[in-house]
């Protein structure tokens, strides 16, 4: 067989309509120049866990990827990572396993260096996770010093489906055209951070734009309490979220919205769900409070 560069073969069919190329991510250090901006630091975090509640599950592998960016939302320069196991107190499970490539064997005797993700944590002026409702939640008890910090969520706060994209970090990284090691905690911090470097194909603009815009605006949380039950496929539709009351003592479904699109959301709950005038409460939360459990 001819030992033929690949990429020539990746060439020559990215040229025919008929095929997509893929190509394996190769993490980069340096993404822009700050020219005259304000630079500050951020942080990227990913966790495996032995599940989802954080009251009982288990952290199990930890990464970091520090990065810098301007205040004009333009990425600068990526730092270097810091990604350890952990073993946990419990067995890890057989669909744990399946879900994260992460067993027993793997994880037996390591333990995260807490020391290094503090020194980590106390750079950051922004932290960003690919669905920070589930990391936050787990990465406050690692280091209790994330809970002074504000975080953005590159899954929620950037317009992936108006983009014509999805929303799993694997497939924005396949729309994107590349693929890389999925659930290893440093691997997908560093396609995290790729996928919001690159322009968007129908805005043109970068998800890191997107995030940055948004992270540091409070926002207002509505909450459908009493919503009738067959309303909730109107709701998920829409795009909120259920809360069973596990913490907030309020069974109800939310969404999270800027100040400026409020009044629309309430006036399209009480004619489209409520069908009635209707007392919604409505929440204020910091960015230093969002996706976190006291929020």
């Amino acid at each position: 067989m001819l030992d033929i560069d690949p990429e020539i073969v990746a060439t020559a069919l990215e040229r025919n309509g008929d095929y997509r190329i893929l190509r394996r991510h190769k993490p980069r250090r340096v993404f822009d120049a700050p020219g005259d901006a304000e630079v500050r630091n951020g942080l990227i975090i990913d966790l495996e866990t032995t599940g989802l509640d954080p009251a009982y599950h288990e952290i199990i592998e930890v990464g970091l990827l520090p990065f810098t960016y301007t205040v004009d939302g333009r990425l600068v320069a990526a730092g270097t990572p810091y990604g350890s196991f952990q073993q946990p107190f419990g067995a890890i499970l057989p669909e744990i396993t399946r879900l994260t490539g992460i067993d027993g064997v793997m994880v037996e005797g390591r333990m995260i260096d807490r020391a290094q993700v503090n020194s980590l944590v106390a750079e950051a002026d922004l932290v960003i996770a690919h669905n920070a409702n589930f990391d936050r939640k787990f990465a406050e008890d690692l280091c209790p010093a994330l809970a002074a910090k504000p975080w953005g969520c590159s899954l929620m706060m950037v317009p992936w489906a108006a983009e014509g994209m999805g929303s799993k970090l694997c497939y924005i990284a396949a729309d994107l055209g590349f693929i890389y090691s999925a659930h290893r905690a440093v691997d997908d911090c560093q396609a995290t951070l790729e996928c919001l470097a690159r322009p968007l194909p129908q805005s043109g603009r970068t998800g890191f734009s997107y995030l940055l815009e948004r992270a540091f605006e409070p926002v207002h949380r509505i909450k459908a309490v009493r919503a009738p039950f067959e309303a909730k496929d109107a709701l998920k539709a829409r795009r909120y979220r259920w809360d069973d009351g596990a913490a907030s003592k309020l069974r109800c479904w939310y969404k999270d919205l800027p100040e400026a699109e409020v009044a629309s959301e309430l006036a399209w709950l009480r004619l489209e769900i409520y069908r009635h005038e209707m007392d919604i409460p409505i929440v204020p939360i910091t960015p230093y409070d969002r996706f976190s459990a006291r929020a």
